[in-house]
């Protein structure tokens, strides 16, 4: 396997101009981009991410990760929330101290997701999908019949208990802007620092030989499983930072339409990339401003005004253009770039002059 050294540093570069921009973007951009298009980008980057970990480096594309992001969220409001004299506030009402609803949130979120990782663990492809979705279905089922914990009535309030190192969100919304930015910044240096784990490389290695893993002594089932879970552990941070970013959580935030929005994000930055995650959800809130702004209320001629409609037809184009989203356009217009300049003047992750290596 070869590495293009010169399109790595060019990457590192853009990704360093990015991090500047995002750490300068409270002075950079209005209140209303900093906290509807970029905060929430950062969020639903987040929860592409454990989509996009899954499909990367395992080769299971979950549509459960959705529905984990809703389990963590309702997880936190039904711990945190009490009740207030003289207001009808749905959900357990628990009153647990916010630091120890955190962390108990995100616990019973990566349970419940190892439990999910190990049934569908020796499932592939259509069947592996179809298993994901059937939680997300259960967990969409579960929280709007069962009204103890809410029903299909918001549970509100959530953003006003936090931990005491959190602050509060709700009139600071550039404090709330910055946690979701360390937060994103910390998933994305954790996967890069998994794949390159003894278990980053295995599970790769069952992504696309799992039959020979197998026969190799590895435990294919466990890796996937486990994989499973880290991918639970990041959606539940994102659907912990999407419940105090709402301030209530209902669900249809774990719906239908909330998991084919996830899968048109992680499809629309790219499938094999993690940095897809964040690329596709900034897109995907650019476009959706920008139809809302811009298009009359009495909609577009033929195709009418809705944003589904509109946005139905940019993933069409963004899929037959480049299968692999954005980051794979990407990765093509390097490479015709390249083409135009010369060979390419790329060596093995090792270090070695390509010569050597083909040798």
């Amino acid at each position: 396997m070869t590495v293009d050294r010169t399109k790595l540093a060019t990457e590192r570069v853009i990704g360093v101009a990015a991090l500047v921009v995002a750490v300068l973007a409270p002075t950079l951009f209005s209140a209303f981009w900093l906290n509807s298009i970029l905060t929430q980008a950062l969020i639903l980057g987040i929860g592409a991410a454990s989509l996009i970990f899954l499909s990367a480096y395992g080769g299971m594309i979950s549509l459960a990760q959705t529905g984990l992001m809703g389990i963590a969220g309702y997880a936190l409001a039904n711990m945190v929330t009490q009740r207030v004299p003289g207001g009808e506030t749905k959900g357990l009402l628990l009153g647990w101290d916010p630091t120890v609803g955190l962390v108990a949130a995100i616990l019973l979120t990566v349970g419940i997701g190892l439990v999910f990782g190990a049934v569908a663990s020796r499932s592939y492809g259509i069947y592996f999908l179809m298993l994901t979705l059937t939680y997300t279905v259960i967990a969409f089922l579960f929280v709007g019949s069962v009204t103890l914990i809410g029903g299909f009535s918001p549970v509100a309030g959530v953003d006003t208990y936090t931990p005491g190192f959190i602050g509060d969100i709700v009139t600071d919304r550039e404090r709330l802007y910055y946690i979701t930015l360390i937060t994103a910044v910390f998933v994305y240096l954790l996967v890069r620092y998994l794949v390159r784990t003894p278990f980053g490389v295995s599970l790769q290695g069952i992504r696309d030989e799992p039959v020979r893993m197998a026969s190799l002594g590895y435990n294919v089932a466990l890796h996937r499983t486990i994989a499973f879970g880290i991918g639970a552990f990041i959606a539940a941070l994102a659907g912990v930072l999407s419940a105090w970013w709402f301030g209530q959580l209902s669900p249809t935030t774990m719906g239908l339409d909330a998991t084919i929005q996830m899968l048109v994000i992680a499809v629309i930055g790219g499938l094999r990339r993690i940095e897809g995650a964040w690329l596709g959800a900034i897109a995907f809130l650019m476009i959706n401003n920008e139809i809302t702004n811009r298009i009359p209320s009495s909609g577009l001629p033929v195709i009418g005004g809705t944003f589904n409609t509109v946005i139905g037809f940019i993933f069409l184009a963004i899929v037959i253009v480049s299968p692999d989203g954005l980051m794979g356009l990407w990765d093509r217009m390097w490479d015709a770039l390249r083409r135009r300049g010369g060979p390419p003047h790329a060596e093995p992750e090792g270090g070695e002059p390509a010569a050597v290596a083909s040798s």
